[in-house]
């Protein structure tokens, strides 16, 4: 007999649910597998916020950003430009204006995720580069189950490492000594060399960010040219918009 257009055998009538369950949790626990070696150098990048951040907002904002936010380029940015001399204000807008690629990365994942709105957004926040780029199966396809694996442990890593950068920074030094600057542009360069870099708006858009990032350093305070890079993302809109469609 069928139900709900599936064939159920006589004999163990939720067979069936019970393989889709534990499809689920094998992807699930894939991803997490996968995440734990990221976890660990978000980890590291977090001790380094944590120190670059104390400084600057004092000790309590840091770990509540790295709780809420959970954005680690968008608050590298906004430190950056509170180091800078700019306000609050101008830390916001620097974070919000880095975080608009997860805009067209939203839009890609979208028809992978099923349920209602709420259940479709909580899912979207567990969205980070990583396990966004991880979790694409090619074709416009994405495996939610695996990316809320994958991001599942850099959130206490992030948090927890942020906590360590503020209450021990005196002791940790600085950042930059320990090597630890170097993690982030090489994790972006693993996303780069490692993700689908096909042709069209994908490489338009590595190209062009890398242009206006390199042309901007030597002109612009820090976190600057990382944002203006990053607004070349908004040219995958129309593209996610049209995979979206299909």
């Amino acid at each position: 007999m069928s139900v709900v257009g599936r064939e159920v055998p006589a004999s163990g009538r939720g067979a069936p649910a019970r393989d889709d369950a534990a499809c689920e949790r094998e992807r699930f626990r894939a991803g997490f597998s996968v995440g734990v070696p990221y976890a660990i150098a978000a980890l590291l990048l977090a001790i380094s916020f944590g120190v670059l951040a104390e400084p600057l907002m004092g000790n309590v904002a840091p770990i509540a950003m790295s709780a809420f936010v959970f954005a680690g380029s968008a608050q590298f940015a906004a430190t950056a430009v509170l180091a800078a001399g700019g306000g609050a204000a101008a830390a916001i807008v620097a974070g919000i204006l880095l975080n608009l690629r997860y805009v067209p990365m939203g839009i890609a994942i979208a028809p992978s995720l099923s349920g209602g709105a709420l259940r479709r957004a909580a899912i979207g926040q567990a969205m980070i580069d990583f396990s966004w780029a991880a979790s694409s199966r090619g074709g416009g396809r994405f495996d939610p189950r695996f990316m809320l694996g994958a991001t599942l442990p850099s959130y206490p890593c992030w948090v927890g490492g942020t906590a360590i950068g503020v209450l021990a920074g005196d002791a940790i030094g600085d950042p930059g000594a320990l090597g630890l600057a170097a993690i982030f542009p090489a994790f972006f360069l693993c996303l780069l060399f490692e993700g689908e870099l096909g042709p069209g708006p994908p490489r338009v858009v590595a190209a062009l960010g890398s242009l206006i990032a390199l042309a901007l350093i030597p002109l612009t305070p820090a976190g600057v040219p990382v944002i203006a890079a990053s607004a070349t993302a908004l040219l995958g809109f129309r593209s996610a918009s049209r995979a979206a469609v299909r």
